[in-house]
């Protein structure tokens, strides 16, 4: 090598031994790693988040040195787009007031539940995703999905929510003013559960914006702004995505960038 680009044997190894190429080697292996969990994240972790990959690998490495690599790497993250109301709350169903009250906050898990659709393109035509949060660690609970926008997708969600988490009465439940939502079905549906029914104002999407802010991140983390295949392989995208990425893998900022299920877990620990 020394002699095809005509460098000295002893120069090269008096470069090898000096301590400021140690960092550059170590530069090289540790773009190798944050490669792999910016590859592993479908191009969406940023410096943080890869921050709390490595220290959990055991490496302690600074924010601004991981910016500077990815920098280097020409590794970037996908940002997301604004959010915009599909709302059709033009009905004369009943409304409820806003219990909620931009309050996205919950000290335990069943104490505030928030709700949405979401419309996804595919090449045979839309699907409909309806999806449940729970607040106190924004981990999906509930969804479903059909090709109709119907009262019995958002049915069919809360039904998975309410199997899997089993609350008990008095959980507030926060959703927009949409037919479906208002609909007297829904409504009793909610009875049967014991919940609070609680809604957005007219126009206000920022009411319910931690569930806007999930279907922006399902959208732009999948690519979903455009058809990506049928209707069978966009649910089994969002499927993979919500069940095995999302909930159990995916780091949150706002839980201190730990995956929800290590944060429920965490907080269920005895003192």
């Amino acid at each position: 090598m020394c002699r095809t680009l005509g460098v000295g044997v002893s120069g090269y190894f008096a470069w090898w031994r000096r301590p400021e190429n140690r960092y550059v080697q170590a530069d090289v292996t540790l773009t190798m790693s944050i490669h792999k969990i910016h590859q592993q994240s479908r191009g969406t972790y940023g410096a943080p988040r890869v921050q709390a990959v490595l220290a959990d690998e055991g490496l302690q490495v600074s924010r601004a040195r991981i910016t500077r690599l990815m920098k280097a790497a020409g590794l970037r993250v996908r940002c997301k787009r604004k959010f915009r109301s599909t709302t059709n709350s033009k009905h004369r169903h009943p409304m409820a007031e806003n219990l909620l009250n931009r309050e996205f906050t919950a000290d335990r898990p069943n104490q505030k539940w928030v709700t949405d659709i979401t419309y996804l393109p595919t090449q045979e035509g839309w699907m409909y995703l309806a999806v449940v949060m729970d607040l106190f660690s924004r981990k999906i609970v509930g969804w479903a999905m059909r090709k109709t926008l119907h009262t019995e997708l958002v049915v069919a969600a809360l039904t998975m929510a309410q199997r899997i988490r089993r609350p008990g009465q008095g959980i507030l439940h926060h959703s927009d003013q949409g037919v479906q939502y208002a609909s007297s079905e829904y409504r009793h549906a909610l009875e049967r559960l014991e919940a609070l029914q609680s809604m957005s104002r007219t126009g206000e999407c920022w009411d319910n914006a931690a569930m806007e802010s999930f279907f922006a991140t399902l959208k732009m983390e999948l690519d979903l702004h455009k058809a990506q295949g049928n209707r069978t392989d966009t649910r089994n995208l969002v499927f993979e995505w919500i069940e095995v990425f999302y909930n159990r893998e995916r780091r949150h900022s706002s839980l201190g960038y730990r995956s929800l299920t290590r944060f429920e877990e965490h907080r269920a620990r005895p003192n």
